[in-house]
């Protein structure tokens, strides 16, 4: 479906994308990566919106800048707002819809069936201006599925939606996906992609860090080092046990012995350990708080790791 070949794209001297070698074959693929990540920018690069500086893209072996008989088969969604407070839904879908060489009747006749799909056919002939953040999104969503693509790619789909509308949004896809389409979805949230595919690709500034399932990213973390903070009560003892442990690489207690931080190669020696511990210094912890709960801190730790800085 996809094939990029020592992909790098430059923005004068800002790298936007590095060396990306990504190989996909048809299917559902999750995005993930902060906000600045190079997402975006690979997103314009699969839908013939930017050239590469270095290396070739390929989607369905077909390079896609400036192939309309390709781009006809790509449905895009993209972060951007919808900008035209005038229009209908309904008049803005079926002018997009035509672009793609369609007649004046199935261009309406799709337009209407897509926005009925997501949720907005009752409002689809108001004005776009009186629409709220989370109706405008769902536009965007139909006229990327209105022409009937092959591959749907959507940047940040769930931005504005309410729990309701994320929740529609996620059956929506799943079908998609389900009828044997193709879908590349991108986000800086993990558990949105999750509940639409199991197979991701991490991006962080620029590069490819890592791709697989979440489990095997689940794997990873809890290998991977990891900082680890601890609150409790009475954790003085602790220091001088975790200095010497091999798979300590620092360790810092503040001056009140009510938080440890903890700079770990292996996590999982210490959580195995931590409950002899407990018993054994009559310990009271509060709190165990992993940096990796937050995704980006996950980024930060696959970038050092692919750098050497960790071993």
């Amino acid at each position: 479906m996809i094939e990029l070949n020592q992909v790098t794209k430059l923005y004068g001297d800002v790298i936007g994308v590095n060396d990306l070698k990504i190989e996909l074959e048809s299917g559902a693929y999750g995005l993930v990566g902060p906000n600045g990540s190079g997402k975006t920018t690979l997103i314009n690069l699969l839908t013939g919106q930017l050239r590469p500086t270095l290396g070739e893209v390929r989607v369905f072996g077909e390079d896609p800048w400036k192939n309309r008989r390709l781009l006809r088969r790509i449905g895009l969604c993209p972060a951007t707002d919808v900008l035209y407070p005038n229009v209908s839904a309904r008049q803005w879908v079926t002018y997009l819809v035509s672009l793609y060489g369609f007649d004046a009747t199935e261009c309406e006749d799709l337009a209407v069936e897509s926005l009925d799909t997501v949720g907005m056919k009752s409002r689809m002939d108001r004005p776009m201006g009186e629409y709220s953040l989370g109706m405008r999104q769902r536009a965007k969503i139909a006229q990327a599925i209105a022409h009937r693509p092959d591959l749907v790619i959507l940047d940040e789909p769930y931005n504005g939606l309410d729990p309701v509308g994320r929740q529609q949004m996620s059956e929506l896809l799943s079908d998609w996906v389900d009828a044997g389409k193709c879908l590349v979805f991108a986000s800086h949230v993990l558990h949105e992609i999750e509940s639409i595919t199991s197979s991701f690709l991490l991006i962080f500034g620029g590069r490819l860090l890592a791709s697989g399932t979440s489990d095997e990213l689940e794997e990873f973390v809890t290998e991977a080092p990891q900082e680890v903070t601890v609150v409790g009560v009475g954790l003085a003892p602790l220091v001088a046990v975790l200095a010497e442990q091999p798979w300590v690489e620092a360790v810092q207690l503040d001056g009140r012995d009510k938080r440890l931080r903890l700079a770990l190669r292996d996590p999982s020696a210490f959580y195995e350990m931590l409950p002899h511990w407990i018993e054994k210094y009559s310990l009271h912890i509060e709190q165990l708080q992993a940096s990796q709960s937050n995704l980006s801190a996950i980024f930060e730790s696959l970038l050092r790791y692919h750098r050497g800085d960790l071993a």
